[in-house]
This record gives structure tokens, C-alpha cells and sequence, in this order.
């Protein structure tokens, strides 16, 4: 079997075509710097192509997507590079078994099975839409692969595909056109003047992103959870925490016997918390009316009172970017719907106080309070050595949450904030001229 391998900057699994074919030098180059490109094996039996590689050295990424006959992806292999010279992790993986010629791709009752493993040996193997999850029993040959030398791959779909001998690989054609000529030399990505991917092309896979965090605290702001429209209004002050070691930690506070999850450098010093709130209306059922009501979406630390210009998630000691896949969150856990604010310091003292308070109930405890102020405070504790306090305060479940960090033009820390939910999207600005028209 003849298979014709081609290369480009871009993929675009909408319209399953390449974007800005390039020759197997440029493609080298590319590969040499790091810079994203893709690699499409095709034969001339089929318009669908056999397998579709990602590759970006420079976000330790190389993926391999298959297709089938009616053009519908089978598998997904998200692989990362991490060892030097070159091991590959099969990080995260989906299969679908498409059930009949006509089911969609991507149908969401297509038999799937999702594989996350991670390089300590750690896995899960999930099926859906049933939800069954198993720890997969895997070699180290079946979770790891040498990355071969550019211009050595295989076609690793091969046997998906029903090859019995290996096929015979050769370069496609690289038309010229027009487009080609344009294209902006020096280019790093998919971004240039003239030259940039369309959106619905393929990029690496990034991890969760921020989106208007700090306009969830300007009064008039309109936003959506998806679901229904919201209005900014206020922030409530609801406390202040010292942390005088200067190191914050922002984690769950029922895990007792665990280091905090996030800690932040801050400068020594006494912070306001405040909550982020929002109002709407909805249609009440059990009272048959319209219904308008205030709830807190966030709660942020001001460590500093200039504007934070950036936001990115706060990562804890284990994470490790090179295995993030799209979206996906860092931050802490909690099984008690609690989070929290403290002195890193006095982490120990302070988290044994909040156990000790709530958990065993101890009367008249020194250096622990519940809080009932009607903001999502919840309780408060205190070292009277450090003078390092820890505040808890409600989430919206179980689960994990983002810590996000925002940043002054010249790059401190100025505020720490956690949402309640997921990221908002920002509406437009209503105008006032005809919002009652």
C-alpha cells in the first residue's frame, strides 16, 4: 500500500484540510524550531485521510488523529514529550466505535473510551456515555514511545486500517499557489499579518484560560454563566486576613494532613477580601412570578490597589504544564464545598484550629470563630504566635477549583481571586439610549 505524506502549518478538522501545504524541508525547519505543523497521510482509495499528525515541540506536544472512510475521527492520541532526549507519553487518548455508517461524528452516544495516564504510573481508563472508569493495566511499552527522528515515523494507524505489511510512505506534491507566495516568512505559530490560521484550524492544546475575571468586580458590567444574563453590582467587603510570613496559601481546609494546594508569595502584610456579586431575574415556579435575587460569583484578595493588567492560574508544586490538556484546571480540592484563605506560615496551627472548632465542636476554642455575617465567610481562625490567620469561606460543591492570580503592569501580584462557577462571558454594554425602547 502506497501512502503520500504531506505536510502543513495547519489543520482544519472542520473542513479536514490542510492549511498552507509546505515542503518536507520547511516542515524540518519547523520541526527544528519547535514551531507548530502538521503531517497528513493520505491515500488516493479514500477523500477521508488515514491519520492526521500534530506536532509542537515547543508546548512538548505531538498528537495523532484517525479517521475513518465516511471522514469521521476514530482516535485521538494526545502524546507529550518529556524526557531529553525524547520519550513520548500517550498522555490522554479517546476512541469512539462509530455504531452504524450514517452515526455523527462525535455523536454523544457513540460508544467511547477515554485513557489519562500521567508519568508516574497513575491512569484511568473511562467508558461512556456509561461512566465506567477502571485503572488501566498498561506496559511501560504501551505508555511511553521513543520519538522518532523527523522524517522517521510511521504510519501508526497502520494497523487500525487493516495493514498487514507496513506501507510504503512517499512525499506528496506541494502545489504552488498564489497563497503560498504570500505567506509571511518568519512566522512563529499560526499568527502574522497576513498569515494568520483560521480559527477553526487546530492549535496546541492549552490549559484553561482566563477570561474577565477582574470585570466581575466593576459595578454595571453584564455578563452570562450560560444560562442567564447578570448584572455586576458592588462588591461586599467581607474581612481582612493577615499574613504576616508572607506567603499566602489558598487551598481547601479539610484535607488536614496535606500542605496547603496553592501558595503565592505576597508581601507581609494585612489583605481585604472582598465578595463579587451579581444580580438577575428568573421565573420562579413554587411562587409563579418573576423572581430577582443577588448572589456571589467570586471572592477576591486585594494584595495591592493597582489594576491587574493579566491573569493566570496559580499552579501547585506537582503540576506540570507539559501535561495540561485543553482546558483542563489546577488549583484545590475540596469533598467539604469549603475553601480558604491563609497565612502559609502558620498553615499547620491554623488549619488544626478550624478542625478542632468545626469538626470536633471543642467549646470556647482560642483562635477559632464561625462567621455568620451573611457573606460567604463561613469560619475564621487565628495563631496567636504568628498572628497568621485563615479564613474558610463557602464554594458552590465538591470539586476543584481555579486560583487566579492577577497582575500589575510590572508583574506582581496585585489580587487573588477564586470563582464560584465556571468563567463568565462578557456581554455587551447596554446602551442606555434604547434599553427601554
Amino acid at each position: 500500500m502506497v501512502v503520500e505524506v504531506g505536510y502543513a502549518r495547519a489543520w482544519d478538522p472542520e473542513a479536514r484540510e490542510a492549511w498552507r501545504p509546505m515542503s518536507a524541508g520547511e516542515a524540518r525547519e519547523r520541526d527544528d524550531a519547535g514551531l507548530p505543523y502538521v503531517v497528513v497521510y493520505r491515500t488516493a482509495a479514500r477523500d477521508a485521510p488515514l491519520e492526521v499528525r500534530l506536532v509542537s515541540w515547543r508546548d512538548h506536544f505531538a498528537g495523532v488523529w484517525v479517521y475513518d472512510q465516511q471522514g469521521r475521527r476514530t482516535h485521538d492520541v494526545d502524546m507529550r514529550l518529556l524526557d531529553a532526549p525524547g520519550r513520548l507519553l500517550r498522555r490522554y487518548a479517546v476512541t469512539w466505535d462509530y455504531t452504524a455508517p450514517e452515526t455523527a461524528e462525535f455523536d454523544p452516544a457513540c460508544p467511547r473510551v477515554i485513557v489519562d495516564l500521567f508519568p508516574d504510573g497513575r491512569g484511568r481508563r473511562t467508558e461512556e456515555p456509561r461512566g465506567t472508569s477502571t485503572t488501566p493495566a498498561l506496559s511501560d511499552d504501551e505508555r511511553w514511545m521513543v520519538r522518532p527522528a523527523f522524517g522517521e515515523w510511521p504510519l501508526l494507524s497502520a494497523r487500525v486500517h487493516g495493514f498487514s505489511e507496513p506501507p510504503v510512505l512517499v512525499a506528496a506534491k506541494v502545489a504552488e499557489s498564489a497563497e503560498a507566495a504570500e505567506a509571511v516568512e518568519g512566522v512563529e505559530g499560526f499568527h502574522g499579518a497576513r498569515g494568520s490560521a483560521p480559527a477553526t484550524c487546530w492549535r496546541p492544546p492549552q490549559p484553561a484560560r482566563p477570561g474577565p475575571i477582574g470585570e466581575l468586580f466593576r459595578p454595571g458590567v453584564r455578563v452570562t454563566d450560560g444560562y442567564r444574563q447578570q448584572t455586576v453590582v458592588e462588591a461586599r467587603r467581607v474581612g481582612t486576613l493577615r499574613v504576616p510570613g508572607g506567603l499566602l496559601a489558598v487551598s481547601g481546609p479539610d484535607n488536614v494532613d496535606e500542605e496547603p494546594a496553592i501558595t503565592v508569595p505576597v508581601p507581609p502584610g494585612e489583605y481585604a477580601l472582598e465578595e463579587a456579586r451579581v444580580r438577575y431575574s428568573y421565573h420562579c415556579p413554587w411562587r409563579d412570578r418573576e423572581v430577582t435575587t443577588t448572589q456571589a460569583t467570586a471572592v477576591r484578595l486585594l494584595v495591592a490597589d493597582t489594576p491587574a493588567t493579566t491573569w493566570e492560574m496559580a499552579l501547585g508544586v506537582d503540576d506540570d504544564p507539559r501535561l495540561f490538556i485543553e482546558g483542563q484546571i489546577a488549583g484545590f480540592g475540596t469533598d467539604g464545598a469549603t475553601g480558604c484563605f491563609a497565612d502559609a506560615g502558620a498553615w499547620e496551627r491554623l488549619v488544626a484550629l478550624y478542625e478542632r472548632g468545626l469538626i470536633h465542636g471543642e467549646p470556647d476554642l482560642e483562635g477559632y470563630e464561625d462567621v455568620d455575617d451573611g457573606s460567604l465567610i463561613m469560619q475564621r481562625t487565628w495563631d496567636a504566635a504568628s498572628g497568621g490567620e485563615l479564613l474558610a469561606f463557602a464554594t458552590a460543591g465538591d470539586g476543584t477549583y481555579p486560583v487566579w492570580l492577577g497582575r500589575s503592569e510590572a508583574g506582581d501580584v496585585v489580587a487573588v481571586v477564586v470563582l464560584f462557577e465556571g468563567m463568565p462571558e462578557l456581554l455587551p454594554e447596554r446602551d442606555e439610549a434604547t434599553a427601554d425602547v
